[in-house]
């Protein structure tokens, strides 16, 4: 039995983050499972300075008394897993040449979180109208689900059913999807227990079936509300001191941090120091907030 906890190196970890982090902790050190650390690095194009940015997320999980099982596993190192996988899949897998104006101008209405399923333009091409394309872009790579229905179960959502449409595994520039590198690597993790913030709940049931089709299982999840700021959008660094080293120059401690975080979860009173360990005899996740964290950086100074 695994949690994991997988942040993509962007940017240093903010309060949200390390938030959910320590829920993943939480209910995998509760359970008797591992806990693994991923990096989510793919997309290096827009990540130059990954390397450096993951040591520091690394860090910080640290400093704030998050361990993890093993070394950490970096999404960049696995391209012959994704190959593999697509290889499995077989007939499956199809080019697609659609650009993002076309699929929304085709599409119809948006399904939750505003994705727009894909309509199907390029599923049944001949090998010369494919050829004729390939010439003019490159393709991306979609898999047939053939609408198919999914559900999982959310820790706090309960059962969430979505309808699979023939979304993306590699992008038209050869790196490979989100929805197909997490499937991979947490099926060669045995993680089975996923745990991360709640814009994501809408794509679970496209990542389990998916799973089944490579022979998987479908995971728990257990989606945690995300912080915000006072205005209701999702939390950012532009927001002010709401990473840990932010935090840092205007006063803030590790374990302070982490106490904040405990009160957040109502975990702990507030201005209370603790460790994670000490907090696993607390933890309940029945009992945790099911409503957005609301962060005003202003009141951190």
């Amino acid at each position: 039995m695994t949690g994991r906890f997988a942040p993509s190196p962007t940017s240093a970890l903010h309060l949200g983050n390390l938030r959910t982090a320590l829920v993943a902790w939480l209910m995998a050190r509760s359970s008797g499972r591992r806990l693994v650390l991923r990096i989510e690095d793919l997309d290096t194009q827009r990540v130059a300075a990954a390397a450096g940015i993951a040591r520091r997320q690394v860090a910080d999980l640290a400093a704030i008394g998050l361990d993890f099982d093993g070394e950490p596993l970096w999404q960049s190192t696995r391209a012959d897993a994704y190959a593999a996988a697509l290889f499995r899949l077989g007939p499956l897998v199809y080019e697609c040449y659609c650009t993002r104006r076309e699929i929304a101008e085709a599409a119809v209405a948006p399904h939750a979180a505003g994705h727009r399923p894909y309509p199907g333009t390029c599923r049944e091409l001949d090998e010369a109208e494919r050829a004729r394309r390939r010439a003019i872009r490159p393709p991306a790579l979609r898999v047939r689900a053939d609408a198919a229905v999914a559900t999982v179960h959310d820790e706090w959502a309960g059962a969430v059913s979505g309808v699979v449409d023939d979304f993306v595994l590699v992008r038209n520039d050869g790196v490979p999807a989100y929805n197909l590198a997490v499937v991979v690597d947490d099926l060669a993790q045995g993680v089975d227990q996923v745990v991360r913030g709640d814009d994501l709940l809408a794509s679970s049931p496209r990542q389990a079936w998916l799973s089944l089709q490579l022979g998987g299982t479908t995971p728990g999840y257990a989606h945690v509300p995300l912080a915000v700021n006072p205005a209701g959008a999702r939390l950012a660094k532009r927001d002010g001191a709401v990473s840990l080293a932010d935090l840092a120059g205007v006063g803030w401690s590790a374990p302070a941090v982490l106490g904040l975080l405990a009160t957040s979860l109502g975990l702990a009173a507030p201005g209370e120091l603790l460790t994670p360990g000490r907090l696993l005899a607390r933890f309940d996740p029945a009992v945790l907030p099911r409503t957005p964290w609301v962060v005003d950086p202003a009141q951190l100074v």
